[in-house]
């Protein structure tokens, strides 16, 4: 696993480079601005750099409207519980955290927007994508603040959310994976399983089959050592918000 530093290096990407998928990119373009880090350079490595899908956040935002954390909060996991109606994601997810997720829901049954803190990623990708999938089925919206940061496999939980909202000011950022093995989404076939179990939830999440194949190419279209950071404007091209960002009624969800 690796964690890293980050100074960005700001480009505008020219093209999405989906070659064939292109037709399946956002609809309202197909020129849109990221920013890419390299996380190769050392010297965005601090000491006891590890490997992992964990990223820290891409740059500074001048509008900031998180959520107040008082550290009195119930705790589980890297979940903390804001109020009745809210709760916040402010660490990386592992292979606890659905459990976690469901314990939370257990006591605190009104939760339903997860406010989306800090979210460097996760430590165990399949645990994530059960979590991302609790989320769906318990009909928790996602919600990203004026600057909150989503990275990585936070990414996919975002995506879950019954709705999703994000405000100006929000960060994202995507990057390939690495297995075991040191080998990357490319090294594999689009069709082995390694691969499709993301595609498949990137339907399940609303996506049809080539939005969702375009969306994971985008997320492989930089190495692991690299990142691609975009903003709230840009990521909803690729999936629609909901409306205003505003916690539903707890009696709402049945």
């Amino acid at each position: 696993m690796r964690s890293f530093t980050a100074a960005l290096l700001p480009i505008l990407a020219s093209t999405l480079g989906l070659g064939t998928l292109c037709g399946a990119a956002p609809a309202a373009a197909q020129r849109l601005a990221y920013e890419t880090l390299d996380l190769d350079d050392t010297s965005l490595s601090g000491p006891g750099a590890r490997r992992s899908r964990l990223m820290v956040s891409g740059g500074a935002v001048l509008d900031v409207s998180l959520p107040e954390l008082t550290g009195r909060e119930a705790a589980y996991g890297p979940f903390r519980v804001l109020d009745g109606a809210r709760a916040a994601l402010v660490d990386a997810t592992g292979p606890r955290s659905p459990a976690q997720f469901s314990a939370m829901l257990r006591d605190y049954p009104g939760i339903n927007v997860l406010e989306m803190v800090e979210c460097p990623g996760t430590r165990d990708d399949l645990a994530n994508l059960e979590l991302g999938r609790l989320i769906r089925a318990r009909g928790v919206a996602t919600h990203v603040p004026s600057g909150g940061s989503v990275r990585s496999g936070g990414v996919e939980l975002f995506l879950a959310g019954a709705r999703r909202l994000a405000d100006p000011g929000a960060e994202f950022a995507v990057h390939s994976w690495i297995d075991e093995d040191g080998l990357q989404p490319g090294d594999y076939a689009l069709s082995a399983p390694v691969n499709r179990r993301y595609v498949d939830y990137y339907r399940h999440m609303g996506m049809s089959p080539l939005e969702a194949e375009a969306f994971y190419a985008m997320t492989n279209s930089v190495p692991f050592t690299q990142a691609r950071w975009f903003g709230a404007g840009v990521m909803s091209l690729w999936v629609p918000f909901d409306g205003a960002a505003a916690p539903l009624a707890p009696d709402v969800r049945s």
